[in-house]
C-alpha cells in the first residue's frame, strides 16, 4: 500500500504540507452514511485530529501517534466526548485504508469507557410539577414555556424534535390527539406522541395567546425574541427555558438539564407501571438495550440490601 498517496497534515499532495486536504475531507463526507449535522460532526472531529498533529509536527501518523492522541483526550474531557473523539478518527482511518490511501492505524484502539448509565439525573414527580408550577403563565412566552416543558415530561420529546414540529404536526389519530415528530437518525416526521390533555390544554392555551394565523407548517413553538419573533427556536434557547426553570424551582444542579426531562418521562412511567416495551415505544429507542438501562437504575434503587443491613446494625 502507498502510504505515500496522501499525509494526513499535507494541504496538497506532498509530505510537506500543513493540513489535510480539502479535497480528501469532501471524499470523507461523502463517505459518511448520516444526516449532514452527523457529517459535520464528524468532519469537525477529524480537523481537531489533523490540527493535533499540525501542532506536534506529526506527518505520517503511526498507531502509537493515535494512542498517544486519546490518552491526551481522556486527561482533558469526560469518556463520552473521548468516544466521540476516537469513534471519528477510526471511522476515517478505516476509510482511509478502503481506499488505499493509508493504512488503518487506529484498528483495534480502544476508546475511553462510557458508563452506561445516564449523566442526567431524572426529576421526581413533586420536582417534576414544582418546575410547571414556577413557570409564569401571564405572558405568552410563560404560556410556550410550560407547553414545552409540560410536553417533554410527559412525552420524553428531545429539544430538536420540539424545535423542529410544526402546527401541522398536532394531528388526530383514532380518539387520541397525537404529535408527530422528527426522531434522532430519522429525515422524516413518521413517528407520534400522544398529547394527554392538560398537555394538550396547555398547547392550546398558547396557541391563543400567540395570536395570529400562523401557517400550517410554520413552527408549533415560535420565538418571542425582539430579534426573531414568531421563528423556529433553537435546542440551545429550549434547554436555556428548561434550565431557568430548574433554577426558579431551587433545582439547581449540572446533572440537571433538559435532557433530564426525557429521563424524567422514562423513569416516572416505569414507576407508575409501565412496561420495558411501552417506555421503548414512548422514546422511539430502537434498541431495547438502551431502554433497560432505566430498568437496571430503577432496580438498583428498590434493592432493600442497605435496609437490610441498616436494620441489623441500628435494630
Amino acid at each position: 500500500m502507498n502510504t505515500n498517496t496522501y499525509t494526513l497534515t499535507g494541504g496538497q499532495l506532498s509530505p510537506t504540507c500543513s493540513e489535510l486536504p480539502a479535497e480528501l475531507f469532501s471524499r470523507w463526507t461523502e463517505y459518511i452514511d448520516g444526516s449532514e449535522r452527523t457529517k459535520a460532526t464528524y468532519t469537525a472531529n477529524i480537523k481537531r485530529f489533523s490540527e493535533w498533529l499540525e501542532v506536534n509536527g506529526i506527518r505520517h501518523p503511526e498507531r502509537a501517534d493515535v494512542l498517544r492522541y486519546r490518552d491526551e483526550l481522556k486527561a482533558k474531557y469526560k469518556p463520552a466526548t473521548v468516544h466521540g473523539y476516537l469513534v471519528a478518527v477510526k471511522l476515517f482511518f478505516q476509510w482511509l485504508e478502503q481506499e488505499k490511501l493509508y493504512p488503518d492505524i487506529a484498528k483495534h484502539i480502544k476508546g475511553a469507557k462510557v458508563d452506561p448509565y445516564h449523566k442526567k439525573d431524572p426529576l421526581t414527580s413533586r420536582q417534576a410539577a414544582k418546575v410547571l408550577d414556577s413557570l409564569n403563565e401571564n405572558t405568552a412566552a410563560g404560556l410556550r414555556d410550560y407547553a414545552i416543558i409540560a410536553l417533554m415530561l410527559t412525552t420524553g420529546l428531545r429539544t430538536r424534535s420540539i424545535i423542529l414540529a410544526n402546527l401541522e404536526d398536532v394531528r388526530t389519530l383514532g380518539e387520541q390527539t397525537v404529535l408527530y415528530y422528527q426522531g434522532k437518525g430519522h429525515e422524516e416526521k413518521a413517528e407520534f406522541v400522544k398529547l394527554s390533555e392538560p398537555v394538550l390544554k396547555a398547547i392550546q392555551r398558547y396557541l391563543e395567546a400567540r395570536g395570529g394565523s400562523p401557517a400550517p407548517n410554520e413552527p408549533l413553538f415560535a420565538s418571542a425574541a425582539h430579534r426573531n419573533t414568531g421563528e423556529r427556536m433553537t435546542t440551545r434557547s429550549i434547554s436555556r427555558i428548561v434550565k431557568n426553570a430548574l433554577k426558579a424551582a431551587g433545582l439547581e444542579s449540572e446533572r440537571l438539564t433538559a435532557h433530564s426531562l426525557r429521563h424524567t418521562a422514562a423513569t416516572l412511567a416505569m414507576i407508575n407501571g409501565a412496561s420495558l416495551q411501552e417506555v421503548q415505544q414512548l422514546l422511539g429507542h430502537k434498541n431495547i438495550n438502551i431502554t433497560m438501562v432505566y430498568l437496571h437504575t430503577l432496580d438498583r434503587t428498590r434493592n432493600t440490601s442497605t435496609d437490610r443491613v441498616t436494620a441489623a446494625i441500628f435494630g
